[in-house]
C-alpha cells in the first residue's frame, strides 16, 4: 500500500489571508503536505544546520532570507526549535506584510519560553492521521487496519506496519519526547506511557497512575501535561449544562491514535468481541470527528456526558449533538439508554447511535440509529454544522 493520499486539510485556503500556525504530532505528513500543496513557497527547515545555525546567531538574518523571495508565502517548519525566531516574524508581518505558515510538532517549547504567538496574526491549524474521508475517496480504506495500526500515514501506507509503530514509539515517543520535556527518569517514563496507553479513553486518575510508576501525583499531572502539549495526547472534557443530573468533574484522556495505543501496551490482535476493540471503535469515530472539526475549521467544543449513576454518551458536540458510540454489528432501541437520559438534560437537535449495525433506523423525535459510514458521509457532507 505505497498510495500517497491527498489531504482533506487546505493549506492554501489556510495561510490566504492571513499567517498560521500548523500543528501536529510528529508523521502526521506536515513537510509532505507543504511539499504538495505549497510547492512555490519558501521554506526553512530548522532541522536543516544550513537554516538553524545562522537563523539561532543573528535571527534577524530572517529578513534576509525573505527578501530574496518578496511574493513567496514563507514556512518555517519546526518553529519550536528556535522560538526567538517568533519576534522577528511578528516584525515581518506587521511591517512587510509577510505571510507565514509557522509548523512543529509541540507548542510545549513555545509555551516554555514564553515565545511570541503573534497576537490576532495568525491562526492556528492542525493536521492529524489520515481520515476515513480521505481513505475512502482513495478506495484505500481499511476499517481492521485502522482499528489495529491506526492511521499515521507512515504506518497505515506501510507493507510492516507494526515495525513501522514500534520504529514510531521508540524514536519519536521515547527518545524525543523526553527530550523536549527534560524527562531524567527514564524508566518511570516508560512506565507511564504504557499506563497512559492502557487508560486511553478513560477518566484520568493521577492518584492510581502515580501509584502504579512509583512518582508523585504531581509529576504524573506534568507527564500527561508534556503528551498533550507535544500532541501525543488530548483531553476531553466532561459536558456539565445537565438540567438535573450531577456530571462526574474528570477528563477522559486519550492518546491520539489507536495504533500508538496498541504498539505502547504491546497489543498484536484485536478480537471483535474484545472491550479493546470496542475502544479502539469509539477512539477511531471520535477522531474523524475531530479531524472534521479541525480541517473545516468548525470550532465545535467536543465533550461527553457521564453522570455519577453510569449514564453515559460518549461524544457532545456543543450544546446541541448527542452521539453514542457502539462496535456492535446488531444495535436496537435498547442500546440507547444514554441518549434517552440526556434527552431530560437539554434541547438536543439530534441524538445518534453509531454502530456497525449497517440499518438506518429513526425513532420518536430526534433519537437516530445510524451505520458508521452513514455517520461519516452525513458529517462531512456538513449534515450536524447546526
Amino acid at each position: 500500500m505505497t498510495t500517497e493520499i491527498p489531504r482533506d486539510l487546505n493549506l492554501a485556503a489556510t495561510t490566504a489571508e492571513k499567517s498560521s500556525f500548523l500543528f501536529g504530532p510528529r508523521a502526521t505528513g506536515k513537510s509532505t503536505l507543504i511539499e504538495r500543496q505549497l510547492g512555490d513557497a519558501l521554506v526553512i527547515d530548522l532541522l536543516s544546520g544550513e537554516s538553524y545555525l545562522p537563523l539561532s546567531q543573528n535571527p534577524s538574518e530572517l529578513a534576509a532570507m525573505v527578501e530574496a523571495r518578496p511574493e513567496a508565502l514563507v514556512v518555517i517548519d519546526e518553529v519550536q526549535k528556535l522560538p526567538l525566531l517568533l519576534d522577528e516574524v511578528h516584525r515581518l508581518i506587521q511591517k512587510k506584510g509577510r505571510r507565514f505558515l509557522l509548523t512543529g510538532s509541540s507548542a510545549r517549547k513555545l509555551k516554555r519560553n514564553n515565545a511570541n504567538m503573534l497576537g490576532g496574526r495568525a491562526t492556528q491549524a492542525m493536521l492529524l492521521g489520515l481520515t476515513w474521508h480521505e481513505l475512502a475517496d482513495a478506495q484505500k480504506f481499511d476499517l481492521e487496519r485502522v482499528l489495529m495500526f491506526g492511521s499515521l500515514p507512515r504506518v497505515y501506507l506501510s507493507t510492516n506496519p507494526y515495525e513501522e509503530l514500534i520504529d514510531y514509539i521508540t524514536l519519536y515517543l521515547k527518545e524525543e519526547i523526553q527530550l523536549e520535556a527534560e524527562v531524567r527518569n527514564l524508566p518511570a517514563f516508560h512506565r507511564f506511557l504504557r499506563l497512559a496507553a492502557q487508560g486511553s479513553g478513560e477518566l484520568l486518575n493521577y492518584t492510581n497512575v502515580a501509584s502504579d510508576v512509583g512518582l508523585s501525583g504531581k509529576t504524573i499531572k506534568d507527564y500527561f501535561d508534556i503528551l498533550d502539549d507535544t500532541l501525543i495526547g488530548y483531553r476531553l472534557e466532561p459536558w456539565r449544562f445537565g438540567k438535573s443530573r450531577k456530571p462526574t468533574a474528570t477528563a477522559k484522556h486519550y492518546l491520539f491514535d489507536c495504533g500508538v495505543v496498541h504498539a505502547l501496551t504491546g497489543t498484536r490482535k484485536l478480537d471483535r468481541n474484545s472491550n479493546l476493540y470496542g475502544r479502539a471503535f469509539e477512539h477511531f469515530i471520535l477522531n474523524e470527528v475531530r479531524c472534521y472539526n479541525a480541517y473545516r475549521r468548525r470550532h465545535w467544543e467536543l465533550t461527553f456526558w457521564r453522570t455519577k449513576h453510569g449514564d453515559e454518551v460518549d461524544l457532545v458536540i456543543d450544546d446541541r449533538l448527542a452521539i453514542e458510540i457502539k462496535s456492535s454489528v446488531r444495535t436496537s432501541e435498547r442500546d440507547t439508554k444514554g441518549l434517552v437520559k440526556i434527552a431530560e438534560e437539554g434541547t438536543w437537535q439530534r441524538r445518534v447511535l453509531v454502530s456497525q449495525d449497517p440499518t438506518e433506523r429513526k425513532y420518536d423525535g430526534d433519537l437516530w440509529l445510524l451505520p458508521w459510514t452513514t455517520f461519516f458521509e452525513q458529517l462531512w457532507a456538513g449534515e450536524f454544522d447546526g
